[in-house]
């Protein structure tokens, strides 16, 4: 059997890493500007397709000019390859970091303003109108909004995941992402098959993973079952169960030719 269609991640109208599958993202997660930056300077040799700034970890993410000062320095020393911007919430695994929903948007909308990112991150957990003002940010200054769900203690049941694709298409994110963690191999599985049945129903690109050592297979295959773009460690670790982005693209490749010869074999 063929592998499914992934729909890829677009940016200004093509598909992020000239349409290859998965796309590799890799976190920035430095407390100080110096730190983000020497990041980047570490991870760019690594040629990932996609860059997440994960301002959570970023210390002065109470202070917008700052966020945005550096958002720009980002930008400017990426050279062009696109920027996922992220706040994410202690609720979700995210750093421990004294900033609510409301401080946060405004960080969004001065960034979005700035288009100093192409996509930016925020959780459906925040409501529907906090995500309406994420989305209305994102796309008044042409940046796409990825819609997530992350469970750090479990993975709900393939038709919650299901159901939580979808919430994340009728409100009209851009993309929509899932990261649960597994209690054991079976939980990898829902993660891969609630994926794979999204894909084939929704119109919009997919981001999922299941965390820990258990779901490191989901980072490595998931493309084959619809998820657009898997993470890999530049310098830092966002999450737990991320590879290394070259010991990752060694293992895409052998795992893309792979099934490359089972589809023309039948």
């Amino acid at each position: 059997m063929k592998p499914l269609a992934v729909k890829p991640l677009v940016v200004n109208g093509a598909p992020v890493a000239g349409g290859r599958l998965p796309a590799i993202c890799a976190p920035l997660i430095g407390r100080t500007a110096d730190a983000v930056l020497a990041e980047l300077a570490a991870v760019l040799p690594k040629s990932p397709d996609v860059l997440e700034w994960r301002v959570d970890h970023f210390a002065a993410i109470t202070r917008v000019d700052d966020v945005v000062a550096v958002a720009r320095r980002i930008r400017a020393a990426a050279h062009g390859v696109p920027l996922i911007f992220t706040r994410r919430s202690e609720r979700e695994g995210g750093a421990q970091a004294a900033i609510a929903d409301d401080h946060a948007l405004a960080l969004y909308e001065a960034v979005c303003a700035e288009r100093c990112a192409d996509f930016v991150d925020w959780e459906l957990s925040s409501g529907p109108a906090s995500l309406a003002r994420a989305r209305a940010a994102a796309h008044a200054n042409g940046i796409a909004l990825i819609a997530s769900f992350h469970d750090f203690r479990a993975t709900p049941a393939a038709s919650v995941l299901l159901d939580t694709f979808a919430r994340a298409a009728r409100a009209g994110a851009d993309v929509a992402k899932v990261a649960v963690m597994p209690g054991d191999a079976r939980d990898v599985l829902t993660l891969l098959d609630a994926t794979w049945q999204a894909s084939r129903s929704l119109a919009i690109p997919l981001i999922s993973m299941s965390m820990g050592p258990l779901g490191a297979v989901s980072r490595i295959a998931g493309f084959l079952y619809g998820s657009a773009l898997t993470f890999g460690v530049g310098a830092a670790s966002s999450a737990p169960g991320q590879l290394a982005i070259d010991e990752l693209r060694a293992t895409l490749e052998t795992m893309r030719r792979a099934s490359g010869a089972a589809a023309v074999s039948g």
